[in-house]
C-alpha cells in the first residue's frame, strides 16, 4: 500500500469525525440528567419521556413526515415523466436547455426560492398552510429526481425500446416493462433524495408556512431562540435512527438489485 493511499484514508477518516463527531455529541447529551450540554450528569432517560409527552412535538413531527413523503411521491412522479420526455427529445439542444431550466433550481439559494414562492403564493391569494409547504417541497425536490433518473435512461438500450414497438407493445407496455425497470435505480435515489430534502428542508419552509401548520425544522428554529432543551436532542436522536432506516432500506433495495442483474448477466453469458 503506497503512500498515497493511506494519506485517502486518513483524509477520509478525518471528514468523517468531522461530519459524525456533532452528531454523536447531540445523541450523547441526550441522555444526560441536566439541562443544557456543558456537563454530562447521570444517565437518563428522561428526555425521551417528555418528548414522548409532547403531544404538539410528536404531531408536528408526524406532519413533517406526512409532508416528506407526499412530496417524495409526487416529485418522483412528476420528475420521472420528466426526464423521459428530456430524454426523448430528439435535439441535444434541447435537451440542454431544459436540463439547464432544471438545474437552476439546484442552485438557486433557498431563500431566494423561498421568497419567490411567498410572493407567488400572496399574488394568488393562496393561504400559507400545508398545502403551499407540499406544493414548494415538491417544486425543489423535482430537478433533484430528474437528476437521478436520466442518467439510467442514457445508460439504457434503446434498441430495446424500438424492439417492443415493432412487436406490437403499446405505448404503456413499453413504459411498464421496459422503461420503469430501467429507471428504477434512479427512481429510488431521486425519492430517497427529495424524502430527506423535505426532512430538513428550514429556508423554504420558513416563508411558506402558516399559523395552522409548521415543520420540525421551523419547531425547532423557534424553540432554539429560547434556549436548547434536551428534549430537542432526544427528537434529533430519533430522526438520526429513522434516517438510518432508510438508508439501509435503500441500501439493501440497490444491493437485492445489483445481485439479481448478476446473476442474469452470468445465466446470459
Amino acid at each position: 500500500m503506497n503512500k498515497h493511499t493511506w494519506l485517502g484514508k486518513i483524509y477520509l477518516w478525518l471528514v468523517l469525525i468531522l461530519l459524525y463527531l456533532p452528531i454523536g455529541y447531540l445523541i450523547f447529551y441526550s441522555f444526560s440528567s441536566g439541562r443544557n450540554m456543558n456537563h454530562f450528569k447521570q444517565f437518563t432517560w428522561l428526555h425521551y419521556q417528555t418528548l414522548f409527552q409532547d403531544n404538539r412535538l410528536l404531531a408536528i413531527f408526524l406532519q413533517t413526515i406526512l409532508l416528506a413523503l407526499l412530496s417524495g411521491l409526487i416529485a418522483t412522479a412528476i420528475g420521472t415523466t420528466g426526464a423521459v420526455m428530456i430524454d426523448r427529445l430528439q435535439q441535444k439542444r434541447q435537451q440542454k436547455v431544459f436540463l439547464a431550466l432544471n438545474n437552476v433550481l439546484m442552485v438557486s439559494p433557498d431563500v431566494i426560492i423561498g421568497a419567490s414562492f411567498l410572493i407567488f403564493f400572496t399574488a394568488l391569494g393562496i393561504q400559507l398552510n400545508f398545502g403551499s409547504v407540499l406544493i414548494s417541497h415538491v417544486a425543489f425536490s423535482i430537478p433533484i429526481v430528474v437528476l437521478m433518473v436520466l442518467p439510467k435512461l442514457k445508460e439504457m438500450d434503446h434498441t430495446l425500446v424500438d424492439a417492443a414497438s415493432d412487436l406490437g407493445a403499446s405505448p404503456r407496455q413499453i413504459f411498464s416493462r421496459i422503461l420503469i425497470p430501467a429507471m428504477m435505480p434512479g427512481i429510488a435515489a431521486g425519492f430517497f433524495m427529495a424524502l430527506t430534502y423535505s426532512l430538513d428542508d428550514f429556508a423554504v419552509t420558513f416563508f411558506v408556512t402558516g399559523n395552522g401548520f409548521t415543520t420540525l425544522s421551523v419547531e425547532i428554529y423557534s424553540r432554539a431562540r429560547q434556549g436548547i432543551d434536551l428534549e430537542i436532542n432526544a427528537l434529533s436522536t430519533i430522526i438520526f435512527l429513522f434516517v438510518l432506516v432508510l438508508v439501509f432500506i435503500y441500501y439493501l433495495l440497490t444491493t437485492r438489485r445489483f445481485k439479481k442483474n448478476g446473476k442474469i448477466g452470468g445465466v446470459i453469458k
